[in-house]
């Protein structure tokens, strides 16, 4: 039993548009080199990290094809999957908010939802032990007919309907840690009770609307949906308590088939569209956290899927302590900001009123 690691090059192709950081170029917003910060290279300098420590070793590098017409058409209406690919195919455009795309990009966002879907049924057929999927672009954004935040399929989500039609698994957890509401993931299963949707996330970052608290699911699913919006500055003792006092037991109360992970890296100190305090080894600590669990809950069944995190150095770094945990290897790459990020810690007052959130936010969520 092994981990697979599962990328494409052809997914750091994907092209945005004519944006300077998150607005469109126009006006007296100037272009800029870089673009939209969801660019290929935070992507990519993770695969090159793992390739030069030799991590790769100690994984099952695979690729996977594209997720077919079928797999997308349980997810996301015919309509919207005719207009991306129509747009695609003209060489290229926008359908949503801030998800620019080129020429082929309909096919590139539907191998970044193969991906993860390869990977998922890897993990619940007991091939691998589990599996992390480097999707790009990201999905946990998109809802079934609206792309937005960078995402243009919802890979996690096409990912868990094709293993359903295939009878491979009924109940499924979804934690999503990225900086940014899981919001199309919780649409899309909202009235689901075999889906287990549960969100940390900075509190009003993106998108400002939805993320809150009282977001429960729908009228044939209460409960299935958890959201723990967090207070900007939270770091890694706030984030590993919150794992304990709330996703772990509302994990052991679903008892799912799998967990999945939405495996953003944007609560990392240095990410330009989060403000926690987050180090590689917050997301060490709480991969660990959701093995336990699997283990467990699940007979080990886990699979990480790649979505956010936007500083090309830093990102890397979190990505190899993931992989270092998930598969038990002793290859590291030693984080070289860590005793930066040591003294950039929230002091024991904001940690103390953290906690004081966390536990407001339990009890009112019956944990």
């Amino acid at each position: 039993m092994t981990t697979a690691f599962y990328s494409d090059e052809r997914c750091f192709w994907h092209g945005g548009g004519n944006y300077a950081f998150t607005l469109p170029v126009a006006g007296l917003v100037q272009p800029t080199p870089g673009g939209l910060p969801e660019n290929p290279e935070t992507k990519r300098r993770l695969r090159n990290l793992i390739e030069v420590t030799g991590l790769t070793r100690h994984l099952s590098t695979r690729g996977a094809e594209p997720a077919s017409r079928d797999d997308l058409l349980r997810v996301h209406p015919d309509s919207y999957l005719t207009a991306f690919k129509a747009a695609s195919d003209a060489g290229g455009g926008e359908l949503g908010l801030r998800t620019p795309f080129g020429a082929g990009g309909f096919e590139i966002a539907a191998l970044s939802a193969g991906l993860a879907t390869a990977a998922l049924r890897a993990v619940l057929t007991g091939e691998v032990r589990n599996a992390y999927s480097l999707s790009r672009p990201p999905g946990h954004h998109c809802t079934a007919d609206f792309p937005n935040g960078f995402c243009l399929l919802n890979n996690i989500a096409v990912a868990i309907r094709a293993a359903q039609a295939d009878g491979l698994v009924r109940r499924v957890a979804v934690v999503d840690w990225d900086v940014h509401h899981g919001n199309g993931t919780e649409a899309i299963f909202w009235d689901d009770p075999d889906v287990l949707t549960i969100s940390l996330h900075q509190e009003r970052n993106y998108p400002l609307d939805t993320g809150d608290l009282d977001a429960r699911g729908g009228p044939d699913a209460p409960g299935s949906n958890l959201n723990l919006p967090l207070p900007p500055g939270c770091g890694h003792t706030t984030y590993l308590h919150a794992m304990e006092r709330v996703v772990l037991p509302a994990l052991t109360r679903f008892k799912p088939d799998v967990i999945i992970v939405a495996c953003g890296f944007d609560a990392a100190a240095v990410d330009p569209l989060g403000r926690m305090l987050c180090t590689a080894e917050t997301f060490r600590a709480m991969t660990r956290q959701m093995m336990q669990a699997a283990d467990s809950l699940c007979g080990g069944k886990l699979l990480l899927v790649h979505e956010g995190g936007y500083s090309e150095v830093y990102v890397p770094f979190c990505g190899h302590a993931v992989l270092e945990e998930l598969s038990g290897s002793d290859i590291s790459a030693p984080d070289p900001l860590a005793a930066t990020l040591a003294k950039r810690q929230p002091d024991a007052r904001f940690d103390a009123f953290a906690r004081a959130w966390i536990e407001e936010a339990a009890r009112s969520l019956g944990l």
